[in-house]
């Protein structure tokens, strides 16, 4: 199985491409601030997914990993809520993203309870 298998990792990089697709719209003036932010995090929970399964065989260094993904999931709810109230995002979307980052997630905490299953010792 490759990272790109996984469903935590096709979800969370969905999410980052919409992100990055609604983020062409954002103002001018939050190019170098909550443009930046949320893009970051956003392909930040994919990218340590990505880590945390090459060191699948380390069941610390997998749940460390997968445990900086959630977190960055979790920021980008905040930036993405920043956007919702300035209003360069409407609730509707908003909470379609939501509801898409809270399944990633779920998914995140069920790898970090399992490692077994993704080949951890």
């Amino acid at each position: 199985m490759r990272f790109q298998d996984l469903l935590a990792y096709k979800k969370s990089f969905a999410l980052a491409m919409k992100i990055f697709e609604i983020s062409k719209t954002f103002p001018r003036e939050e190019r170098y601030s909550l443009t930046d932010q949320i893009r970051r995090s956003s392909r930040s929970v994919s990218a340590n997914i990505a880590e945390a399964y090459a060191k699948r065989l380390y069941p610390k260094y997998f749940i460390n990993k997968l445990t900086d993904s959630d977190a960055e999931n979790l920021e980008t709810q905040v930036w993405m809520e920043y956007a919702m109230e300035c209003q360069y995002i409407s609730k509707e979307i908003f909470d379609e993203m939501v509801s898409e980052s809270q399944e990633i997630g779920r998914l995140i905490y069920f790898m970090i309870n399992n490692p077994e299953k993704f080949g951890s010792k």
